[in-house]
């Protein structure tokens, strides 16, 4: 298969590889940002692999080789170009639409799951042998696992190396290296730089004016994303559905900063997301600057602050809070599907690149979709755990399935929580969809409303359609972000998370 698996206008009309090649390779020469993170190209001649849009002079056709991931082109022994970053390129919309075992392997590798219960663990979660997931990994993506999470402990020591001013051997352990050693020679093979020397090549003026922050004042990251952005209507809904003590967001609209509390592997976490966007030159899917709203804003980042109890958890922390913004969605594929919509068409211009929420923590989404807003507070005041450093308003992290399943065992909720303790129903970054829908299902008095609202935010799945609207076929594999915009045009009765809120406030 292609990198093109969208169903959009970019695919190519066959699956020849000189011609894949040669579509890529236009993309390339063109510096097209819409396909970072997509694909990445590596220069036989100079030894560097880039994203497509980097600024750097256009390599001559029979110089450049593709790979789908950042960590193929690294096992090839190719290292990151320092100019475009490749490394930090959004990540590759396929893995949000997948939902075969590459998909979901990778989007539990970019949990982290591989650090923290090696391939056996990634292959358990999946349900196949640790050699057939290495075979399938290695023939989709052109890397296996421990490549993959190789690649991934490189990018997250990079960060810390430049934006904190930690000791290197505690980045080490950290980034989740083994030793120091091991370390060491991934960064020189990744960067050509030992760590020292990242750390001191680090820009001095706007990121880079970051690099003495401390784990005090918590990390500075950049979340990057792909084409328009309507960060307004991400933030109206957080706003909208924020649990007291949990999350909050302040500020003006427009202005606005997002902060909530995570419950994470190794510890807690409390992490501050700034509604303004930076930087970010890209255009919309028809080749124009975006139109309508004023709050779509062309590819580029989202600020945020994280303050984590350990630094092993930010690779999984940044990856929860990707899901949660939907920051690796391809706008371009979405919008050029559901625009050629009559009915959905002028939403789409009149709102670019809108987003289909996830979640940062799937069990806790499933308690409040069940719940609603009010008994979710009074879950959090009753049996959340209280932070060790309350900030502000934030003072709890939401209560674990298990502590609910035996705090409240009746009803729903206590069928949903003692199924999600259990394992009986999983909602992980790797779950099964049509298995995690039919758990829910079984469940007493689950209906079909609120376990739609679950499948979508909860695990990401991009093509929900609210139960009994007729949503039709021609708008897959997109029906979630299509529900966004009927929502958000005042045109379906709920959206999101509010699809069945009376039939949960009821509860």
């Amino acid at each position: 298969m292609s990198d093109f698996r969208q169903p959009s206008g970019r695919r190519p009309r066959t699956m020849d590889g000189v011609i894949v090649e040669d579509t890529r390779y236009e993309a390339v020469r063109s510096r097209d940002a819409r396909f970072d993170g997509e694909f990445f190209f590596a220069v036989e001649t100079t030894g560097i692999y880039c994203r497509p849009s980097c600024p750097a002079v256009t390599p001559k056709r029979q110089n450049v080789r593709f790979y789908a991931t950042a960590a193929a082109a690294q096992s090839s022994g190719f290292r990151a170009c320092r100019r475009c970053r490749p490394d930090a390129a959004p990540g590759s919309a396929e893995w949000n639409v997948r939902a075969d075992v590459v998909g979901r392997a990778m989007r539990l590798i970019g949990d982290g799951v591989v650090d923290r219960e090696g391939v056996g663990g990634l292959a358990g979660r999946l349900g196949y042998s640790a050699r057939q997931v290495q075979r399938q990994l290695t023939a989709e993506v052109g890397a296996g696992p421990v490549a993959l999470a190789r690649a991934q402990r490189a990018h997250t020591a990079r960060v810390l190396l430049q934006t904190t001013g930690l000791p290197i051997t505690q980045i080490a352990f950290a980034a989740g290296f083994a030793s120091v050693r091991q370390f060491n020679d991934t960064i020189r093979a990744v960067y050509a730089s030992t760590p020292s020397e990242l750390r001191a090549a680090a820009p001095r003026t706007g990121a880079g004016a970051r690099r003495a922050a401390t784990p005090t004042a918590g990390i500075p990251l950049r979340l990057a994303y792909r084409g328009p952005y309507q960060t307004t209507a991400v933030f109206d809904l957080l706003a909208g559905e924020a649990i007291a003590g949990v999350e909050d967001v302040g500020g003006t609209r427009g202005r606005r900063m997002y902060r909530r509390t995570l419950r994470l592997p190794y510890g807690t976490g409390i992490v501050a997301v700034d509604e303004r966007p930076g930087g970010g030159t890209g255009r919309s899917a028809a080749g124009r600057a975006p139109v309508g709203a004023g709050a779509a804003h062309p590819g580029g980042w989202l600020d945020a602050r994280l303050h984590l109890t350990d630094l092993r958890d930010l690779t999984t922390a940044v990856q929860r809070l990707r899901r949660l913004f939907d920051l690796d969605a391809d706008p371009y594929a979405v919008d050029e599907r559901l625009g050629a919509d009559p009915r959905l068409g002028p939403l789409v211009v009149a709102r670019p690149g809108l987003r289909s929420p996830g979640a940062a923590d799937p069990d806790e989404l499933a308690v409040r979709a069940l719940v609603g807003q009010a008994e979710a507070e009074r879950l959090v005041a009753r049996y959340g755990k209280v932070l060790d450093a309350p900030c502000g308003t934030l003072t709890h992290v939401f209560p674990e399935a298990a502590v609910l399943a035996e705090a409240e065992p009746d009803g729903t909720l206590g069928a949903l929580t003692a199924a999600l303790a259990d394992g009986t129903l999983r909602l992980d970054a790797g779950a099964d969809r049509d298995d995690a829908q039919e758990a829910l299902l079984a469940l007493p008095g689950m209906d079909a409303g609120t376990a739609a609202v679950i499948r979508t935010r909860a695990l990401g799945d991009p093509d929900v359609a609210p139960p009994g609207e007729g949503v039709p076929d021609t708008w897959r594999p997109w029906r979630s972000y299509a529900v966004q915009h009927l929502g958000a045009a005042g045109e379906l009765e709920g959206s999101g998370s509010n699809w069945s809120r009376e039939s949960r406030e009821s509860r």
